[in-house]
């Protein structure tokens, strides 16, 4: 084998690879030999058909897996004889006639061209300084929360008194048909169904048109269906539901007091309100953990500058130019972006990709470093909290995340970056500092230099 570098600028590598044809001709006979005592072909006696007779049937295909492992070890070896740490899968683009290579009689040539990941030294962790924003929940807010679950377990009784109407905030049970240019559509009739008014649990305007109505009322109901309806059938048409009213029932407040909290299967209404300030203060702490890994981020972008992996950083950029693509058709680009020009967007997302691949880059050689992995009891835990997401189908996600490794590594990749981050917080200098609610909370700006 032939190893010659045709051109190095960079961290951009291009090799050139011929491995001669009598090598290959000798790995295609070995392959032959290996095969041959488990071929059964008509006409010969297991394990006794001639070599030459089993290159004439198979010679082309066996030259192929031959060519296909070649390439594939002659590029790991370019890889480790020259010390190289690639990007991303190498480039491979064959020289002359492959044809003549799978009929054994020309020599394999290809051009290997290999992005190298940056040679940097990480930033000292213990002499990174980190403010920590920190928030107690009060006992005004647990209380607040209290009366929120009291509100949102509330009961309804049938409405009584003068006045039967319906009312915003009333539950309605109902029975309807729907039908579109007079014709009843799968899907669109149901009995007995509870329709809290102005929840917006049916289409646009189907639950205040029952405003007003009383139990016996037949109402028609009309509507158009949104165009991006999720039944493609029924997107942008215009429909009618025949909507008989059988009752009206009022809201009625439930009070929070031991009997709520046993309602909701906690024992008492002091025990709800521990564990509603467990949930608060578990929500601050992500909030404060949030900002100061956003803090962080900030640091070692700032106390790190090096080359950045080109083809990295395109498709990081491509990424995320695909999103704001994505965003404008829908309307919903951040207001500061709406009027910018393409230019300008693409200049300032581009600055966002290369710190992202500037950062990735970092935590990757800190956790390097300091021999940071991902345990496989770990990796399991995520694939199943991932699962347990999709309800009924859980085990056969599940499956899914077991039979695929690009899947495993997109979850591998935060469990990776979140152990990094506590390593480099262990070894940091952190102050805490008492903030307010509406601090904590607040969404941070980017870094000054990546927008306006």
């Amino acid at each position: 084998m032939q190893i010659v570098e045709k051109s190095g600028e960079g961290l951009s590598r291009v090799y050139g690879v011929t491995v001669p044809v009598a090598d290959l001709n000798e790995r295609l006979e070995a392959r032959i030999t290996e095969i041959t005592p488990q071929l059964n072909i008509k006409g010969f006696r297991p394990g006794k058909v001639p070599a030459a007779h089993v290159r004439r049937l198979h010679g082309k295909a066996l030259m192929a897996e031959v060519v296909e492992q070649a390439i594939s070890e002659t590029a790991q070896k370019v890889l480790e004889d020259n010390n190289l740490r690639p990007a991303g899968e190498p480039d491979l683009k064959p020289e002359g006639d492959i044809a003549q290579v799978i009929e054994g009689k020309a020599d394999l040539a290809y051009e290997m061209a290999v992005e190298l990941m940056p040679d940097f030294e990480p930033a000292d962790l213990s002499k990174i300084s980190l403010t920590r924003p920190v928030y107690e929940p009060t006992e005004d807010e647990v209380n607040e929360a209290v009366e929120e679950l009291a509100k949102q377990n509330r009961t309804y009784e049938p409405r009584t008194g003068k006045s039967l109407k319906a009312k915003d905030g009333d539950q309605v049970l109902i029975d309807f048909v729907g039908r579109i240019d007079g014709e009843a559509f799968d899907g669109g009739s149901a009995t007995d169904t509870e329709l809290t008014l102005g929840s917006g649990q049916f289409i646009p305007g189907f639950e205040e048109q029952l405003v007003g109505a009383k139990p016996g009322d037949e109402v028609i109901v009309k509507v158009a269906f949104p165009a991006d309806y999720q039944a493609t059938q029924l997107a942008g048409k215009d429909a009618e539901f025949t909507t008989t009213v059988k009752e009206v029932r009022a809201p009625v407040e439930s009070k929070a007091d031991d009997a709520m909290a046993e309602r909701l299967g906690i024992e008492s209404l002091e025990k709800l309100k521990e564990l509603l300030k467990s949930n608060l203060e578990a929500q601050y702490a992500g909030a404060s953990r949030f900002k100061l890994k956003r803090a962080l981020l900030d640091v070692l972008d700032e106390k790190h500058d090096f080359p950045l992996p080109p083809k990295m950083v395109e498709a990081e950029f491509a990424a995320i130019w695909q999103q704001v693509q994505a965003d404008k058709e829908r309307g919903s680009l951040p207001p500061e972006d709406t009027e910018k020009s393409d230019d300008q967007l693409q200049t300032e997302y581009r600055k966002i990709a290369e710190r992202r691949v500037r950062l990735g880059l970092v935590l990757a050689e800190i956790g390097r470093v300091n021999n940071v992995q991902v345990t496989e009891q770990e990796l399991v835990d995520a694939m199943r909290n991932e699962a347990m997401r999709y309800g009924p189908q859980a085990q056969q996600i599940f499956d899914m995340f077991r039979q695929n490794a690009n899947m495993q590594a997109q979850l591998r990749a935060p469990i990776f970056e979140d152990k990094v981050v506590d390593l480099i917080i262990g070894k940091a200098e952190v102050k805490d500092e008492k903030v307010s609610k509406d601090e904590l909370l607040k969404e941070d700006d980017m870094p000054e230099g990546y927008a306006d």
